[in-house]
């Protein structure tokens, strides 16, 4: 707005000019805190010529009392002061820094109260944006470190010797990391319930789009759903390399994705892993893939569980199926 200074210095002039190209406004008021002029003020402050306003004519009632009471406050001790504002606003509050000088002449006495505004708004929702970001990296972080510290006790409950641990875990820990750059690389959202089963796959597998074959829907997962979907997966992909369908050449495997309603509301993702282990397993009872190994836990206790659904792993007649059921809420339509 223009001011209503005559006379000012070119320089002062020049200044205050340039305030238009930044997010600072000032303002001049006299010992009676009215507007005597301004320079670049917020259009949700005024749009007009403020002169002979007070803050209560520009400001919520509530934001100027505080700002006015800081401003009288300043006339009385001639001290400086600072605060910060949030006006409301239809799109949102907009905050401001606000410093509050005195004006002194020569002998000390106050003639006016020069007032300096930069809005921080943006900052402020970066700021309230890292910290979401930092407490949900916070709340994942402490989840995936339950998850780490199951599968570390699960697989030391079945590992015959510490090599046998330490193979077991380093295999257990890289699934969970592949799944883990799915979700990231995503920001959090989760990871696609095709990209997590070939990418699971691709590690045990030379030709995984010819091994794994892969039909349903396009789903995407929840983080928590990728984590322990992946580990599922990894613990089928390495029984099958050891003695299925994957230790043989031309061996391939099938998942197939469904969703079927479900009486609670919402569907249910039904996954099925299919494969062809040969007739041996009939006759051996003791055969490691039903041995009560992490494995078989994983997939038919620790992966259902922390999904609220539910698994059947069933060998007969040298197949092998598996099937994992979770409720609506762990995945959505890509």
């Amino acid at each position: 707005m223009p001011s209503t200074i005559q006379n000012e210095p070119k320089a002062a002039v020049a200044l205050l000019r340039a305030l238009r190209n930044t997010a600072v406004s000032v303002f001049y008021q006299d010992a009676a805190l009215r507007f005597v002029w301004a320079r670049n003020v917020p259009a949700s402050w005024s749009q007009g010529n403020i002169a002979g306003a007070g803050d209560a004519d520009l400001l919520p009632a509530s934001v100027a009392q505080r700002v006015t009471a800081a401003k009288q406050a300043v006339v009385t001790t001639h001290r400086p002061d600072r605060l910060d504002i949030s006006i409301p606003g239809p799109d949102g509050s907009q905050s401001y820094n606000i410093w509050i000088d005195p004006d002194l002449d020569p002998d000390g006495t106050l003639i006016g109260i020069i007032t300096t505004a930069v809005e921080t708004t943006e900052q402020k929702r970066r700021e309230q944006t890292l910290r979401t970001l930092l407490r949900e990296v916070s709340h994942r972080s402490r989840n995936l470190l339950a998850i780490i510290q199951s599968i570390a006790t699960q697989t030391g409950r079945f590992s015959a010797t510490i090599d046998d641990f330490l193979t077991r875990f380093r295999g257990r820990l890289q699934s969970l990391a592949a799944s883990q750059d799915l979700v990231t690389s995503s920001n959090w959202r989760g990871a696609s319930l095709g990209e997590l089963v070939t990418g699971q796959a691709a590690r045990y597998s030379l030709t995984p789009q010819s091994a794994i074959r892969f039909s349903g829907p396009s789903l995407w997962l929840n983080p928590n759903a990728a984590l322990h979907i992946g580990l599922a997966l990894h613990e089928l992909a390495v029984n099958s390399v050891s003695f299925g369908a994957l230790s043989k050449p031309n061996g391939f495997v099938t998942v197939t994705a469904s969703l079927g309603d479900e009486t609670s509301g919402g569907a249910s993702l039904s996954l099925l892993w299919e494969e062809t282990i040969g007739a041996a397993t009939d006759a051996a009872p003791d055969d490691p893939v039903r041995q009560r190994r992490f494995g078989s836990v994983a997939l038919e206790q620790v992966v259902p569980a922390s999904l609220n659904g539910k698994a059947t792993l069933d060998i007969a007649k040298g197949k092998l199926a598996y099937r994992l059921v979770i409720p609506f809420g762990h995945f959505e339509a890509e």
